[in-house]
């Protein structure tokens, strides 16, 4: 399996990329630490580069993987479909296709105030009004934002393509995941309290980068 991030063109008109050698060794001695043969081709992609995110082998033993969801979330992707993320930093760290920031929505403040929630929560709901159906969402930061979102696919007024949700955090984070692992959505989490935006980041980049022939 070569590694990944190979200049060649993905398949379906996904990103080419050209990996740095820092990269290439960097992909090697995590290969030499830990193997990940068993895993499904996608699923291999985003542990090996979620892994990569935070340099930390144990990461992957905390990962809630389904291929079929990710092939979901990856055909989606690389058909246009709207990516929405819960911070400025994960927007910032896409580098390969347009994102949807909710948090920058001028209504998000204002709908907080009425409602009691963090301007994370309201800013999804609010998104999930805007884009009702086959959006990939991903969330890095903000445990709000996550069960914000689940509100709305439980009611039935939003239906992702996928929802990767890596909440990073001590308060709602391990239990926001838990609750999207539990609710019968296609999505890509893991369990506990670590996360973050790089782990984020990293999970779309390896839907985004990865290619079949592999």
């Amino acid at each position: 399996m070569p590694l990944p991030g190979a200049p060649e063109r993905t398949a379906a008109g996904a990103p080419r990329r050209a990996p740095h050698p820092i990269e290439l060794e960097s992909y090697r001695i995590l290969r030499s630490r830990i193997d990940l043969s068993h895993l499904p081709p996608l699923s291999r992609a985003v542990t090996e580069r979620t892994v990569h995110a935070v340099a930390d082998v144990a990461f992957a033993e905390t990962l809630v993987l389904d291929e079929d969801a990710l092939r979901a979330g990856r055909d989606a992707l690389l058909g246009g479909a709207p990516l929405i993320v819960d911070t400025g930093m994960a927007a910032a760290g896409i580098t390969a296709r347009e994102t949807i920031v909710p948090l920058r929505d001028p209504r998000a403040a204002e709908r907080a105030r009425e409602t009691g929630s963090t301007r994370s929560a309201a800013a999804f709901a609010l998104a999930a009004a805007d884009h009702p159906d086959g959006a990939v969402w991903a969330i890095g930061n903000a445990p709000t934002a996550l069960f914000a979102l689940l509100e709305e696919i439980a009611a039935g007024r939003v239906r992702p393509a996928l929802v990767i949700g890596l909440p990073v955090g001590f308060v709602g984070a391990a239990e926001s995941k838990a609750a999207l692992a539990a609710g019968g959505v296609a999505c890509l989490t893991n369990r506990g309290e670590r996360g973050g935006t790089p782990v984020t980041v990293a999970a779309i980049h390896a839907l985004l980068f990865h290619r079949d022939d592999r």
